[in-house]
C-alpha cells in the first residue's frame, strides 16, 4: 500500500506540473525540485528534535518500567485489551505503554506521546509473528493515534493567540466534539475489519464511564470564561507534563531503582530508535513536498469548490480545506496552511475557525504511519491506511459541521 501511495504522490505531482507548465508557468519544475530538497532538509530538522525528545522520554520511560508502573497499568486494562487486542497477553508491558500513550495524546502532550508510542510499537512488534506485516494490535494502536483524541489542544490556542484572536479558546468545544467523532470512527472501523467484540459488556464497562466523564468534563469547561479556560488549559498541560516526570522519578526512587543509571540506559535506546526513522521521514516528506509545489493542491480545491457550488451549498468552508488536504501528510504543512488562512481571511473568520478546528481534531496520518511502522520495519500495513483515513475524514466532516453549528 505504501509503495502505491508513495509512487502516486510523484505521478500526480508530475501530471500537475505538466499542466501548470502547459498553462504558462515555466517555473513549476524549479519549484518542484526546490521543494524536494527543502523537504529533505526539513526531515533532518525534525530528526534533530526527535533525537532529543526520544532520548529524554525513553530514558524516563525506562525508569517507569523498572518501577513497575507500566505493568500496573497493563493489569488494570487487561480485561479491556483482552477484547480489543486478543493476541496481546494479559499483563504484557505493551498494554501499559499504550495506556500512557493515549493519556499523553489526550492531554495534547505530543512530545511525550510519540516516544512512548514508539516504545509501545516495539513491544507489540515482539509479539508479531510476521515482522514485515502489521499485526491487528499494531493497526488498532496506530489508527487510534491517527484519530487524534485530544482533550486540551494547548498548542493550537497559542497559535490563535499569536495571530491576535480575541478568544484563543473559541474553538475548544468544536475541537473536542470533532476529535471524539474521529476517534469513534477509527475504533469502529478497525473493530469492523478485525471483527472485534466492541459491544461486549466488558468493553462497554470501560467505555461508557469514560464517555460520561468526558461529558462531565466538557460541561465543566463550558461553564468557564474564556480567560479561565485558557489559563486552565495552559496550567493543566504543563503541570501534567512535569508531574509525569516527577512521578516517574519518585516512584523509581521508592522502588530502589537507580534512577540516573536507568535513565541513561533508556536514553541510549531512544537514540537508537531515532536513527531508524530518518529514511522513512525523508521518503514521505519529499513526496508531500513535490505534490504541494506542483499545484496539485490548488487544482483539488478548485474542483471541490465547483462541486460544492453545483449542489447549491455554501462554499465558505472550502477556503479552510488546504489544512484538511495536507494534514494527513504533513503537520508542519497543515500548520502553515492554517496560519495562512488566519492571515488571509482573519483569525476569527469562518474559514480560519474551520481550519483551526480541523487542525486540532485530525492527525498527520502518513507521518504517524511512517514513524511508527518505520521504527519497527513494517512494510505491509494491511487495512491501517484505510481505517486511519476514514477516521481522518470523519474528523474533517465533523469539524465543518460543528463549526457551522457554532459559528455560522
Amino acid at each position: 500500500m505504501l509503495n502505491i501511495l508513495w509512487l502516486g504522490f510523484f505521478v500526480v505531482a508530475a501530471i500537475a506540473g505538466a499542466i501548470g507548465w502547459y498553462n504558462g508557468n515555466p517555473e513549476v519544475w524549479a519549484d518542484i525540485v526546490k521543494s524536494l530538497f527543502e523537504m529533505a532538509r526539513l526531515s533532518v530538522d525534525i530528526m534533530i528534535v526527535l533525537f532529543g525528545t526520544l532520548t529524554l522520554w525513553l530514558g524516563l520511560l525506562r525508569i517507569a518500567e523498572k518501577s513497575g508502573l507500566v505493568n500496573f497499568l497493563a493489569k488494570i486494562l487487561g480485561p479491556l485489551f483482552a477484547r480489543l487486542m486478543p493476541e496481546v497477553p494479559r499483563g504484557h508491558p505493551a498494554l501499559g505503554l499504550i495506556t500512557m500513550n493515549f493519556a499523553a495524546n489526550g492531554l495534547g502532550l505530543d512530545n511525550a506521546a510519540t516516544p512512548i508510542g514508539l516504545k509501545a510499537m516495539h513491544a507489540l512488534q515482539e509479539l508479531n509473528p510476521n515482522k514485515n506485516t502489521a499485526s491487528n494490535a499494531q493497526i488498532l494502536f496506530l489508527v487510534m493515534n491517527a484519530s487524534s483524541l485530544t482533550l486540551l489542544p494547548v498548542t493550537l490556542f497559542m497559535y490563535r493567540l499569536q495571530q491576535g484572536a480575541a478568544d484563543p479558546t473559541l474553538v475548544f468545544l468544536p475541537i473536542l466534539l470533532a476529535t471524539t467523532a474521529s476517534s469513534l470512527v477509527g475504533l469502529l472501523s478497525v473493530a469492523f475489519m478485525q471483527r472485534l467484540r466492541i459491544f461486549d459488556k466488558v468493553v462497554l464497562a470501560y467505555l461508557v464511564p469514560a464517555a460520561l466523564l468526558l461529558g462531565l468534563f466538557m460541561a465543566l469547561l463550558a461553564s468557564l470564561s474564556a480567560t479561565a479556560l485558557t489559563s486552565l488549559s495552559s496550567l493543566l498541560g504543563n503541570l501534567t507534563l512535569f508531574s509525569v516526570i516527577v512521578v516517574f522519578l519518585l516512584l523509581g526512587a521508592l522502588k530502589k531503582v537507580p534512577v540516573y543509571e536507568t535513565f541513561l540506559e533508556g536514553a541510549k535506546e531512544g537514540f537508537d530508535y531515532a536513527k531508524g526513522i530518518l529514511p522513512y521521514l525523508v521518503a514521505m516528506l519529499c513526496a508531500v513536498g513535490v505534490l504541494r509545489a506542483s499545484g496539485a493542491l490548488d487544482y483539488a480545491l478548485d474542483g471541490i469548490r465547483y462541486l460544492v457550488a453545483l449542489f447549491h451549498l455554501d462554499t465558505a468552508f472550502v477556503d479552510a480545506l488546504p489544512t484538511a488536504l495536507v494534514k494527513p501528510f504533513s503537520g508542519s504543512a497543515a500548520r502553515a496552511m492554517m496560519i495562512d488562512t488566519m492571515q488571509s481571511h482573519g483569525v476569527d473568520s469562518f474559514p480560519a475557525l474551520v481550519a483551526a478546528t480541523i487542525q486540532g481534531s485530525t492527525e498527520t496520518t502518513f507521518y504517524v504511519l511512517a514513524v511508527y511502522f518505520g521504527a519497527v520495519g513494517i512494510q505491509r500495513v494491511r487495512h491501517s491506511v484505510g481505517c486511519a483515513l476514514l477516521a481522518e475524514f470523519a474528523g474533517v466532516v465533523a469539524a465543518i459541521g460543528v463549526c457551522y453549528w457554532f459559528f455560522a
